[in-house]
């Protein structure tokens, strides 16, 4: 974040690779679209209005599939391509995408201001992107959850002025909630089946690990009236041996994605 005068400008960069944030081969168009709404579903995560997008891209795939993904997703979120960079060569396809946005509310929401007693909640169910990329792998179903998510720009916005910490859900809900706990210096005791989920209740151990869908993960103070709709997952509690505790108890084995 850096600050003009009056005004925060919010800067987010993201990089995707081919095999390890998508598949080989999938259609370039919706590449682009995951490139451009992963960066907006960060400056929603801070309550800020987009300005514009910086792109890095290499030539040399489906690039006019790449463009026509890249104007659909400009044009749906009303955001400017302002520039970037183009390159050449081969191998397996790396993008990088900067977002400007403009903080709509002061202080900028963060992961560390969570304090014992806040209630936490979730914009909506988590699993979707998974069921999607299975969908994608197996040729059948609806895999538009993973291919080209949603970001709440408008509701991270209507948020920002009444939480004390907020962050977007991108490597799974149990991971993400104990980096936002461990930056906020409390536990966040979570409960297991208020979670809403967006797969069969047999995968609901995955739904809460897997990642990629974007919703928001906030706390607010107890009994706050809230302008958009969500779910109640839990609270924060002074911190404990551990940052999270799921249905009581420390969750065990791989809590989310893990970045190499």
């Amino acid at each position: 974040m850096l600050e003009f005068g009056g005004e925060a400008l919010v800067l987010t960069h993201d990089a995707m690779a081919e095999g390890v944030h998508y598949l080989p081969g999938q259609d370039a168009a919706d590449i682009a679209w995951k490139l451009v709404a992963t960066n907006l579903s960060d400056l929603a995560a801070k309550g800020a209005q987009p300005l514009g997008v910086l792109l890095g891209y290499r030539f040399g795939g489906d690039d006019a599939r790449f463009v026509q993904g890249l104007r659909e997703v400009l044009e749906h979120y009303h955001v400017p391509l302002l520039g970037g960079d183009t390159i050449g060569g081969a191998g397996s396809q790396v993008l990088g995408l900067t977002a400007l946005g403009r903080a709509t509310h002061r202080p900028v929401p963060a992961r560390s201001g969570a304090r014992a007693g806040d209630e936490l909640y979730l914009t909506g169910p988590v699993g979707a992107a998974m069921m999607g990329f299975e969908a994608l792998q197996t040729g059948g179903g609806d895999s538009a959850a993973y291919r080209r998510p949603a970001p709440l720009l408008a509701t991270g916005q209507a948020l920002a002025p009444l939480v004390t910490a907020m962050m977007d859900v991108s490597d799974g809900l149990l991971l993400d909630a104990a980096r936002m706990a461990e930056a906020s210096g409390v536990t966040f005791a979570l409960d297991r089946m208020a979670v809403p989920i967006a797969a069969p209740e047999q995968r609901r151990d995955d739904a809460l690990r897997w990642g990629d869908d974007y919703q928001l993960l906030f706390c607010v103070p107890a009994g706050t009236p809230l302008p958009v709709a969500a779910h109640r997952i839990g609270e924060a509690l002074p911190r404990a041996a551990t940052p999270l505790l799921l249905d009581g108890a420390a969750p065990s084995g791989t809590l989310g994605y893990q970045h190499g």
